[in-house]
Order: structure tokens, then sequence, then C-alpha cells
């Protein structure tokens, strides 16, 4: 049988239970290389597919999955999500989106034929490894990776949604230690791709050992305050740990630090930040949200100022406000709300006005997670980088601590960059930012 049709047996059970219900399928192929010392040390082929089903009856929400689809599993998939319905508090606001529609993403585009063989695979994975580790000073290359991944997301209900999107993804990436004596450095670059064969493993290798090379000589600054510009890994980063203050769940849980601020000044006037989702050259590219609810571009904060949160079906209900097609939800796991693809809009400010006079560029950052609140927006984070001064790299930089608020700091931007870059694994597409004055103790 195929999956439309697995899915139609099953929603049929949960509709003649009395209950209306949506179900999540999500497979995926993947296949992972490491090399270790010229040979390759891991292979890892796997195939998964998972079905999550979410019931609604009498209010009461109740999720189940399973890795099977005969008759039988299908069968305890829908009396056991049922059964666990019954044990929850009701839920009011949750109810199955009326999204009769059927959505299917271009599997052409997002999904292409591929000639790259497993051959070429594994001679990209070794050459990656072996040349970055004859490089100068490099002692090893201990993460390392070729991996391609084809996942398939469809979402069917009891409304009538049908909605299938299948994405190929790429990736390659590899972490360097340098060592010059007892001094020891390590630094890591990737690179992502539709295909494995537009992957380039120069590019990567000559980053990886540059900076990890140059992080040997680095030395901490005087502590005191400076403008920081983050490299497009760290500032996206950075966003990540912070997104709770865009979330509409967050602030139906009441711990949202923006839950207030709709059509107030968060950030410094000029600033543009949006949800992109329908980018097809980024990897978080969703024609749909978990709910099936068609996706499209969101404006968060315009000219600084809020606009909106990010919202699911049951978040807008709760809290009054328009869905805007951010429902995420795993087969195991409950309704939530997440970003797919942000966007801050290019600046006016051209690389001479955004690196003028002395500041640092910060390349890494350690402990972001467990060195954020992320309710508080406070943080302080290990941090290494370089001294710049005019556009040049003065003197690289390690051993230093970056402390700050970061909704303090978003009013503190003193130039938007005029080119925006995605990040490597293309999750966020943005330009430079350089945040005033802000903490560094060396």
């Amino acid at each position: 049988m195929t999956m439309p049709t697995f899915a139609s047996t099953v929603l049929d059970r949960a509709r003649a239970a009395g209950a209306e219900a949506d179900l999540i399928v999500d497979a995926k192929e993947s296949l992972s290389l490491k090399a270790r010392d010229g040979a390759l040390e891991e292979q890892a082929v796997s195939a998964t597919r998972i079905l999550g089903l979410r019931v609604i009856k009498d209010q009461q929400v109740g999720i189940a999955y399973s890795e099977a689809t005969d008759d039988d599993a299908l069968g305890q998939l829908v009396d056991q999500a049922l059964l666990n319905a019954r044990f929850s508090k009701p839920e009011p606001n949750e109810l199955i989106p009326a999204n009769r529609q059927t959505l299917q993403t271009d599997n052409a585009q997002l999904c292409p034929d591929s000639n790259f063989s497993p051959e070429q695979r594994i001679e990209l994975a070794l050459y990656l490894e072996r040349t970055l580790a004859s490089k100068p000073q490099i002692r090893n290359v201990p993460y390392n990776g070729v991996m391609e991944v084809i996942s398939q997301h469809q979402v069917f209900s009891t409304q009538g949604l049908s909605a299938s999107s299948r994405q190929r993804i790429n990736h390659l990436y590899a972490y360097a230690l340098a060592a010059d004596g007892e001094l020891t450095a390590m630094a890591g670059k990737g690179q992502a791709a539709r295909l494995g064969e537009q992957l380039s493993a120069d590019q990567v290798i000559a980053d990886a050992h540059s900076e990890a090379t140059a992080m040997l000589q680095g030395k901490s600054v005087p502590s005191g305050h400076y403008d920081v510009i983050f490299d497009p890994e760290s500032q996206a980063e950075l966003f990540d740990v912070f997104s709770i203050m865009l979330s509409g769940k967050s602030a139906q849980d009441g711990i949202n630090p923006w839950r207030n601020r709709l059509g107030k000044q968060v950030a410094v006037a000029g600033f543009e930040l949006s949800d992109q989702p329908l980018m097809t050259d980024g990897f978080g590219y969703a024609l749909f949200d978990a709910e099936g609810t068609a996706c499209a571009t969101t404006p968060l904060v315009v000219d600084g100022v809020l606009q909106t949160l990010l919202h699911n079906s049951v978040t807008a209900r709760q809290l009054n406000a328009a869905n805007t097609g951010h429902a995420q939800r795993g087969p195991k796991s409950p309704l939530s709300v997440g970003a797919h693809q942000l966007h801050i809009a290019p600046g006016q400010s051209t690389q001479s006005d955004l690196t003028g006079g002395e500041y640092l560029e910060l390349t890494d950052l350690q402990g972001t997670h467990s060195g954020a609140n992320a309710i508080s927006g406070d943080f302080s984070f290990g941090a290494s980088g370089y001294l710049c001064r005019n556009g040049e790299r003065i003197q690289p930089v390690r051993g230093i601590t970056v402390a700050g608020n970061f909704y303090d700091m978003l009013n503190r931007i003193n130039a938007i960059g005029d080119t925006a870059r995605w990040n490597w694994q293309r999750s966020m597409l943005m330009p430079s930012l350089r945040f005033a004055d802000m903490s560094i103790s060396g």
C-alpha cells in the first residue's frame, strides 16, 4: 500500500472512534562517512520511517507513534493515541485545522537526481581528511564527515489535508587540531549543497587550516568595551539561542520576553527581520508547516518594531493572533512553534562603513546554551576571533569572554551590512551586524 492509503486507514479508524486527527510521516535515508589517518573509519547507512498520530476527542489530545505499517500496528497506533487522550487535560484551543488541500513540493528542485557515486563520496571523505591533515602544523582532523540525507515529510488529516515534501541535502565538514609545541587550537568549517557533486573540499580545507593555525598565536585582549562583529556562523548561533523571543508558544506559556512588545520598538531603526520559508536556496525551506498550513513570508520586525510572533493554530487562537504557519511537531512530540528560515534584510552600510576603526570579529563562541538566559537575555560566552582595524585582522584573539544582554544589543546595532550571507548550514540568511560597546573580559 502507498502511504496515502496507510494514512486513510489510520484516519478512518480515528474518525470512527469519534475523533479528529492528523498524521505525520517522517522518512529519512542517510549515508555518513568519516575518515581517520587516511582511511575510512566510519560508513553509516540508515533508513527510517516513523508515523506520528495526533487525535483530538472531547477536547483531549493524544499522541502515539509507530515504525510499523501492518494492519495490527496501525490499529494499535490509533488505540494508543485515543488512550493517551483520555488521560490528558482538556485543550479547548487545540483543533485540527480545516486545511482541506493538497500540497506537494517540487522534487526536481529540492530533491534532484544525483550521479555522485558511493565511491566518489568515499574518495571525497578521504581527500578531505588526508589533505587537511597534511597541512603544516595540523596534528590531526578528529572531526570530519561527508553526509547525504534524503528526507520526506508528509502530513495527512481528517479535514482532507494531504501534504508532502521531499528534500536532498549534502554536508561536508572538517575540524582540524593545530599544534605548535605545547600550544594547540582547533577550528572547523563546513559546506552544504543539494547534490554531493556540488561539494568542494578545497575551500573547507583552506579555511579550517588557516583559522586553526592562526588561533595558535591567539591571545586575549585587555578587558573593556569593544564593537563586535560576529561571523555568519556565530551570529546565526546567537539568534538561535534567543529564538524564544519570536515564539508564540513561549508567549502562551508566559515566558517570552517580547510577549507584550507587539507594536513597540525592539531593535534599532532600519532593522528588518522576517521568516522566509520559501527561499529554495536555503535548507530550512518549507512549503507547509506541521499542521499543513501553507507557509509564506512573515515580517517579524519592521524598522525595529515588532509586528508579530510566530504562531501555530493553537497559539494564534489563544492569543487572538493570525496563524503564521510555523507549527512544529515531530512524530513523537506535541505541537510547538519554530522558525523556518530567518532573514535579516541588508542595510545601507558598505564594507568600509561596517569595518571602520577598531573592533572584534568573533568566529567561535563556547557555551552558548549553558551561558545564556533566553528569558532575560543575559549571556556570558567564551569566545575567539580577531582584533581588527579598518577591515584588517591585526591579531588572533582567544581566551576572552563576551558578555551582555541580547535584547539590549539589538538596540545597539550601529551598522547593518549591505550584503546578506547564509551560514554554512544554510538555515539563516543575514548581513553582518556591528554591535556597539560590548563587554569583553580578557
